[in-house]
């Protein structure tokens, strides 16, 4: 099939990722490529592998106008509608089969019902204002399938549409991989302590509780490394910077194989959302490493990790704490093997690919009625 897969314009997708819906959107051209596809990535100026040509806007719309600043204005919408329309006026001629939209941007579901084209959209977040307008606007349509990445995320759908089908995200489990010099989990350090610091990766931003992962720290009295963009500056000078200290580190903004690699050797992954994550990738990505997770029991957490790891009462520091003095043991194996039978990018591709088919078969259907 010839793809477009279009993405959120707030940042670049390129390494390092400032989140998991730019990882996501490499990520699935990468799976897309593997299954032998051939897909082309509309996404901001700067992304990895985008030429002029497929660069929605010359500039990510953080750079321009940030969110945070600008949310809800006309202008940071103008700026959107902008970009996007240049996108699909390129879409439209570019002769593709079917359309992957991974934006934020309620129009374009409304346009592809215009034009006939086969789009399935993949809601990244949980429902909200115009986007969840236009998804339900698209309700049962089959040229307009909708995907949301967690069992989690149905509820939230009061009426939930019959075009709406869960398929989480994946990883690519080869480029994430147990550490070979790692001691395993039942078996102890060549210096007789536990293997590695826990470690903690997101945006550091108050809705991903950074500053509660290291307070936790502090009172199990353990070491662990934060790494990830400083999206709120304010947050990490107030609450993140003065807890750090020779023993909980921030090690910066890593990307590539620095991140996998620091991953690896954790001795846990700890994820602290202060909201209902929709996924929550850095903990699949943990478990591809076969490390195991501690986490709050906010959105799909509970979901993605199973029984790979300890799941903690929201919020609960105390409750936390207690969970990195005890860290869970797993059998060698056991949390790749689950990253690999749900998570693996066979599994998500496979996933859309029935969807993509389903959207393609009812524009055909349209365009023999016409």
């Amino acid at each position: 099939m010839r793809i477009a897969v279009i993405g959120h314009i707030r940042f670049a997708v390129t390494e390092p990722f400032p989140g998991g819906m730019e990882a996501h959107c490499a990520s699935l051209c990468r799976g897309l490529a593997l299954a032998g596809h051939d897909a082309d990535l509309y996404a901001a100026g700067g992304s990895h592998g985008v030429d002029n040509d497929r660069a929605i806007c010359e500039r990510p719309y953080e750079d321009v106008l940030p969110w945070a600043e600008w949310r809800g204005t006309v202008q940071l919408e103008d700026y959107q509608r902008s970009a996007f329309e240049r996108a699909w006026q390129a879409v439209l001629q570019g002769g593709y089969d079917v359309v992957h939209n991974n934006t934020l941007f309620p129009d374009l579901i409304d346009w592809a019902a215009r034009d006939g084209v086969p789009m399935l959209t993949s809601q990244h977040v949980p429902p909200f204002g115009k986007m969840r307008e236009a998804v339900l606007r698209a309700a049962g349509d089959p040229l307009r399938p909708v995907t949301v990445t967690s069992a989690s995320q149905l509820p939230l759908w009061s009426e939930r549409p019959a075009n709406m089908h869960v398929v989480h995200n994946g990883i690519d489990t080869e480029l994430w991989r147990p550490a070979t010099d790692r001691p395993a989990a039942d078996r102890p350090a060549t210096d007789g302590q536990a293997q590695g610091p826990y470690f903690w990766s997101g945006r550091i931003t108050p809705n991903k509780g950074t500053a509660m992962a290291l307070q936790a720290a502090h009172r199990a009295g353990v070491a662990m490394d934060l790494a990830g963009t400083i999206e709120d500056e304010s947050y990490y000078a107030r609450e993140v910077e003065p807890l750090l200290d020779a023993r909980r580190r921030y090690v910066g903004h890593l990307s590539g194989e620095r991140l996998r690699r620091q991953t690896a050797h954790a001795r846990a992954l700890v994820v602290t959302p202060a909201w209902d994550e929709p996924f929550g990738l850095v903990a699949a990505e943990a478990l591809s490493c076969d490390v195991p997770v501690i986490a709050f029991d906010r959105g799909a957490l509970r979901e993605v990790v199973g029984p790979c790891g300890v799941i903690v009462a929201a919020g609960d520091v105390d409750g936390l704490a207690a969970a990195l003095r005890a860290p869970p043991s797993l059998a060698t194996g056991m949390a790749r093997a689950r990253a690999e039978r749900k998570f693996s990018l066979a599994a998500m591709i496979g996933g859309y690919e029935t969807l993509y088919r389903s959207a393609m078969a009812a524009a055909r259907g349209m365009k023999a009625v016409a």
